[in-house]
């Protein structure tokens, strides 16, 4: 890994990278919206090379799939989902309906309503995500949603792999789709015959799906619009170079892009990642992809103190923040920008991914500067209620008449005047 200096840091290292916009994606979205199931299965035989039957998965092929998983499979899966929904379930706890009388005779209310039909996307590719499933399906069902539909691409000898399924019925899912990419965003945001559109999108993709995500968002929302993923490690000497170095080369793994980052105020701990890094990655299964994305993209920022190590996360707003240093308690609260935080050399960024509860959904590209990572918040929607009695409509109603007519709206200060009278 490179060691750089924090003052040979460009502001392109902080930079939000703007999404590629592609061509091809415009023109799939528009076929399918207008052709439906033909142009979904043209562009699965065209990419995924599987010609389609028919789009949905059976209930039969669903309930059968746990017999192509090993029981410990299987508990793994169902230990997750437990802590997933227990973290969802106290998420929740905190958003709930009340009225609040704001002035004698004026009540304001907040209602919190469930969004009613989830898209969740899974990609396929040689390794299966049914963690996917879990993160982005249980907060929906713990937020109250009524319909949840899965789409994942039949990349599994022309079906979709065993594991993500499974997940699926754990998650009690019984629309679920084998279709993929761009097609599999088309059709949950405008529909086919088969598919009825959904009102919300989440899951990680590719960039095209990314660009079909950022394409269709308006017509139905959408969770983020991702980047490549991303880990920064803020350590100092005391910090364990050999775990450092084994988290690093989880996020390298992911794919080319990945970018695994430590900063720390120590040149011997710098050192001793970058021989740790070497060493576990001859061992490594997936070295081919973690030694690209750590040589291209990783380094190792080396700055004076910690105060600047601070800034520097904070300006960089990491997906996954990692922090293994003595005095923990002292910077806990100064990190204020990232997706999850993971404090003590313990909390591998792995638990999060899989098995601490945490959802492992996140902002990347510099976003956690503005929000956080996929929660049951997401499916739910905040909505206001007013009810007035005469003794309130005395209070607020001349200020609002007096508004409409600074603002130069006579029709609501009338609006308010024809009340008053």
């Amino acid at each position: 890994m490179k060691i750089i200096r924090a003052n040979e840091l460009t502001e392109n290292f902080f930079k939000y990278l703007e999404i590629e916009e592609i061509a091809s994606v415009k023109e799939i979205i528009t076929d399918v919206r207008q052709n439906g199931d033909r142009a979904v299965k043209n562009y699965s035989e065209k990419f995924d090379n599987v010609i389609l039957e028919s789009i949905k998965v059976s209930n039969e092929e669903i309930s059968t799939a746990s017999s192509n998983l090993t029981q410990k499979e299987i508990e793994t899966l169902k230990f997750a989902a437990e802590n997933i929904r227990n973290f969802a379930n106290k998420q929740k706890e905190n958003f709930k309906d009340f009225e609040y009388e704001i002035q004698p005779g004026v009540f304001t209310g907040q209602k919190v309503v469930p969004i009613k039909r989830v898209g969740v996307y899974a990609p396929g590719g040689s390794y299966p995500l049914p963690s996917t499933v879990l993160m982005c399906a249980i907060p929906a069902l713990v937020a109250g949603s009524e319909e949840i539909v899965l789409c994942s691409p039949p990349t599994n000898n022309g079906s979709i792999h065993p594991a993500i399924l499974v997940a699926a019925e754990i998650c009690q899912i019984k629309e679920v789709y084998q279709i993929g990419g761009v097609q599999a965003i088309a059709a949950m945001a405008y529909g086919t015959e088969t598919i009825k559109p959904v009102d919300k999108i989440v899951g990680p993709g590719n960039k095209y799906v990314t660009a079909a995500k950022k394409e269709v968002f308006g017509t139905v929302g959408i969770d983020f619009i991702a980047g490549p993923t991303e880990v920064l490690i803020f350590a100092d000497a005391t910090a364990n170079p050999e775990f450092i170095a084994a988290d690093l080369l989880a996020q390298a793994e992911h794919d080319f892009n990945a970018i695994p980052i430590l900063v720390t105020d120590s040149r011997q701990l710098a050192l001793q990642v970058t021989g740790e890094v070497k060493n576990q990655l001859d061992k490594l299964k997936t070295a081919d992809i973690a030694q690209v994305s750590i040589e291209q993209n990783g380094k190792i920022i080396l700055v004076d103190s910690l105060d600047e190590a601070v800034e520097i996360s904070n300006k960089k707003a990491p997906e996954h923040l990692e922090l293994q240093v003595k005095e923990r308690d002292k910077y806990i609260n100064r990190l204020k920008n990232y997706g999850s935080l993971f404090i003590g050399s313990l909390a591998a960024e792995v638990l999060g991914d899989y098995s601490s509860g945490l959802n492992h959904t996140l902002p990347t590209n510099t976003t956690a500067r503005y929000t956080g990572g996929l929660s049951v918040k997401d499916f739910l929607k905040i909505q206001t209620t007013l009810r007035l009695e005469k003794e309130g409509l005395q209070l607020i109603g001349p200020v609002a008449e007096e508004l409409g007519k600074m603002e130069g709206l006579a029709g609501h200060a009338e609006s308010i005047a024809r009340r008053l009278k």
